[in-house]
C-alpha cells in the first residue's frame, strides 16, 4: 500500500481549487488523483 502523497497544505490547496469553480472532476485530473480520493478528503 502506497503512503501519503500529497501533505495537508496540497489537499487544503487542491480542495480550494475546487470550491473557486473548477470542477471537481478537472481539479482530480490536473492532480492525477481519484475522485473517490478527493470526496473522502472533502
Amino acid at each position: 500500500m502506497k503512503g501519503k502523497t500529497h501533505s495537508t497544505e496540497e489537499i487544503i490547496c487542491i480542495l480550494r481549487q475546487a470550491d473557486g469553480g473548477q470542477t471537481a472532476q478537472a481539479v482530480c485530473r490536473e492532480y492525477n488523483i481519484s475522485e473517490q480520493a478527493f470526496y473522502q478528503w472533502r
